[in-house]
């Protein structure tokens, strides 16, 4: 049995502020994302690596918070975070704030194989993924117009935008279960629209946007980062099953539905636990996601 689910953000995604080709265009990047990953595990390769492929597809597609299609900070840069985490032994990598990285979720899976750390930051993480022969592009790669637009607005407005100006929290992700049985999540994000001050979502956190464990399952987030951290979203979906043995369906509907709903924790997520059920649960208007089975492939934007 073999699984991936894959998100592209969640937030105020409506049918009327959506045209048909931007619609299509959308749809086309979840399908070449699961594309991506499912043909991982199709021809028996792991968990980490399936995540990984999802994500670089997303990263690589303009419409996407992540990687070339980051929005803009305060400053008219770009500030990325992302994590991975394979479930069959906890082992996690997490990189928060870089710039002109390409991937930044092969940096976090790099710092996950080839350091004995978890979490990197800024020049220091820019300097190990130099070290490592990660590619790096240059300022016009990452400039997508729209984007430039929405932080020219939100200049103008002092505000931190939220992606689009019509509150969509921009965040990639991908789980997945391999044909041995093994979890693994990858999250990844360009933050928010004019952030300062080095701001950090939830999308590095291990535990916060990300989480896997081959006992109970895997999750990666998108939603308003801040309350994601403070309810500690991913692990705790997990610690329901793992500790008063909810199912995954049932875990999720409390952390989704009802704790984040209460502390106005906007947003949404997807999950895989090890029986291979998958949900992908979310409280905004919309939610950019998809999964793939051996039976089924299927991307969705909008809540029906």
């Amino acid at each position: 049995m073999i699984r991936l689910a894959i998100h592209g953000g969640a937030g105020t995604i409506l049918r009327s502020s959506m045209t048909a080709e931007l619609q299509q265009q959308y749809e086309q990047g979840l399908q070449d994302a699961l594309q991506a990953g499912y043909s991982v595990l199709q021809s028996g390769g792991s968990a980490v690596d399936a995540v990984q492929a999802a994500v670089v597809s997303l990263e690589d597609f303009p419409l996407f918070n992540a990687g070339r299609g980051s929005v803009f900070n305060n400053v008219g840069g770009h500030e990325m975070d992302a994590s991975i985490m394979d479930g069959s032994n906890l082992m996690a990598g997490a990189v928060s704030g870089i710039s002109l990285v390409k991937n930044p979720v092969l940096l976090a899976r790099t710092i996950m194989d080839k350091s004995e750390h978890v979490l990197l930051c800024g020049q220091g993480a820019e300097q190990f993924a130099k070290h490592q022969g990660l590619q790096f592009e240059d300022d016009a790669y990452f400039y997508v117009q729209h984007r430039y637009e929405q932080w020219q607005q939100a200049l103008k407005e002092d505000s931190i935008s939220l992606d689009h100006n019509d509150k969509k929290f921009g965040t990639v992700g991908a789980v997945a279960l391999d044909a041995n049985g093994n979890l693994a999540a990858a999250t990844s994000t360009g933050g928010m629209t004019n952030k300062k001050f080095g701001r950090m979502g939830d999308s590095p956190i291990i535990g916060a946007g990300t989480y896997a464990n081959n006992n109970t399952c895997a999750i990666s987030c998108t939603g308003h980062g801040e309350l994601f951290i403070r309810a500690v979203v991913a692990y705790d979906i997990s610690c329901l099953m793992e500790y008063k043995g909810l199912s995954l369906k049932e875990a999720c509907d409390v952390v989704v539905h009802d704790k984040l709903v209460k502390i106005k924790g906007e947003g949404g997520l997807v999950a895989l636990d090890k029986h291979g059920n998958i949900e992908l649960p979310f409280n905004s208007e919309g939610m950019y996601r998809g999964y793939a089975t051996e039976n089924e492939r299927k991307v969705m934007i909008y809540k029906d």
